[in-house]
């Protein structure tokens, strides 16, 4: 390749390279900022009933509204930018710079509610919280396929789904902490270090799409599906250009989802033939194409679930234990510890599901399955008693272990079938793909359920009680393991060949 270059002086080779284009770091830049992201909306949760009564000046009683509409809000903006970031992501040249404009508008929102004097400066910081959010997941996902390849994938999103809920689940704890120990300033003197902090590994991280040039020279630049790929003059594997390089009798470089390195491939021995489009058949919108697909509609179903529980809980959890168990805002976080610890089993979900693919459709659907008697018994908790203490966090405990079974599987499930459309009708997205639109897409119905979940248990839990709200949640979490066993990884009767059914029957990976 450096015999083609033309005119153009070979840029200095960046300082520890190897390192800050590892699969490792990356993976760590990513999943830090999703934590981050997710944890500066979570630390806020704790905070917002007190702080919107004696800062904002919403009237007394009006708390459970105005969380659960700030809540809705945050989802809202979540919702409308998400297609839009991924598709732009998928069209410019690198991962990184969404990342950073993700970055810029968290610091804004930060900003907002440290200042939040009035219940405007409330509402204009969760919207730039639920932009910022749309940007980071949408952009980290699509960047870890890029990274990661295929049987690493479930493992590193499953670090992903880790971060996320470990910032969601442990943003009120440690925000209830703060504010009552140390004041309302002191959770955002830990909300502006963490930004900080952030902005460092996102500048120091490299693509590796862009250090290729410096790794291949050493023999490390690329994953070992990709080192196959080049050895054998694999014509489907384009060569790798960073953006100061042109290369002779070459196009643009693709987008990041033609890359060697990404995420799960099924050129393997015995895989289908690609087949190519018709000539002079017009090609539909890569968003049209994507929902198209059986598959994507039920990740999209399971996810708007998945987040339609987890922000309920968000929304009433806290206001139920401080009326219930009288307890204040540092226990008030604590409650949620129940929830988050089990999450630390999504990177093994993920390695298991890498492992056996086929056992995802029933980890999965289980998981949904499991949760209907979990939630059923929330209503049993009724009164301030040690007993009573106890099983609420048994059952939260029990509920975050389903849904850390569910996470990392929906999310790999999405770059499973993008890649397949790819290897089975080349060119079926389009110029620079459409993985970090498919992201997009999850994180809208992500966005949904945000946007759902704290109206629906707010409204229902102030009108109906808590126990009537607790069998809703299961209703609707039962009926929804039926799709997932049914169609996750293919449809569950069709033909099978390997370990995939397409949703047109046809055999898959």
């Amino acid at each position: 390749m450096m015999s083609r270059l033309r005119g153009h002086k070979e840029p200095k080779r960046p300082f520890l390279v190897e390192w800050r284009a590892s699969k490792g770091f990356i993976i760590f830049v990513v999943c830090f900022a999703v934590f981050t992201d997710i944890l500066l909306y979570g630390i806020i949760v704790p905070v917002t009933p007190t702080a919107l009564s004696e800062r904002a000046g919403v009237g007394e009683g009006d708390e459970q509204k105005w969380t659960s509409i700030l809540l809705g809000l945050y989802g809202g903006a979540l919702l409308a930018f998400s297609p839009p970031a991924g598709y732009i992501a998928d069209r410019i040249e690198s991962r990184r710079w969404p990342l950073i404009a993700g970055l810029v508008a968290l610091g804004a929102s930060t900003a907002l509610l440290c200042v939040g004097t009035h219940i405007g400066l409330w509402i204009a910081g969760r919207l730039c919280q639920g932009a910022s959010a749309a940007v980071v997941w949408t952009v980290g996902c699509a960047l870890l396929v890029d990274t990661v390849d295929k049987d690493g994938l479930g493992q590193a999103l499953g670090y992903i789904g880790m971060g996320m809920t470990f910032g969601a689940m442990g943003g009120p704890l440690i925000g209830g902490a703060l504010y009552e120990h140390g004041g309302y300033y002191s959770v955002y003197a830990l909300a502006f270090a963490l930004i900080a902090l952030d902005i460092v590994f996102r500048i120091v991280m490299i693509e590796r799409k862009h250090a290729v040039r410096w790794l291949g020279v050493d023999g490390q630049g690329q994953t070992e599906e990709g080192e196959k790929r080049v050895a054998s003059g694999d014509a489907a594997s384009p060569q790798v250009e960073t953006p100061d390089t042109d290369i002779e009798g070459q196009k643009d470089s693709p987008g990041p989802s033609k890359l060697p390195v990404a995420g799960p491939s099924t050129s393997d021995s015995g895989a289908r033939e690609p087949t190519p489009q018709p000539v002079g058949t017009k090609r539909k919108g890569a968003l049209y194409t994507l929902l198209a697909s059986s598959r994507i509609l039920l990740c999209l179903w399971a996810y708007f679930i998945l987040s339609l529980l987890l922000t309920s809980f968000d929304s009433v959890l806290p206001l139920f234990v401080e009326e219930t168990f009288h307890w204040h805002q540092t226990a008030q976080g604590l409650v949620f510890i129940p929830l988050t610890i089990p999450h630390i089993i999504d990177p093994i979900i993920g390695f298991i599901n890498d492992r056996y693919p086929s056992s995802r459709r029933y980890i999965a659907s289980g998981a949904f399955f499991a949760a209907v008697p979990v939630l059923t018994l929330l209503r049993f908790v009724k009164d301030d008693s040690t007993q009573n203490i106890v099983l609420l966090c048994a059952l939260l405990a029990l509920l975050g272990l389903c849904l850390a079974s569910m996470l990392a599987i929906l999310l790999v499930e999405v770059s499973y079938v993008v890649r397949e459309k790819e290897e089975k009708t080349p060119e079926v997205w389009g110029k620079g793909g459409a993985m970090a639109l498919a992201y997009g897409v999850l994180n809208s119905a992500f966005a949904g359920g945000s946007l759902a979940g704290p109206f629906l248990a707010g409204f229902i839990r102030e009108s109906q009680g808590w126990g009537t709200m607790a069998w809703v949640l299961a209703l609707i979490v039962g009926t929804t393991g039926i799709p997932v066993l049914l169609l996750l990884g293919g449809f569950l009767f069709g033909k099978r060949k390997g370990d995939e059914v397409l949703e047109d029957g046809t055999p898959g990976q």
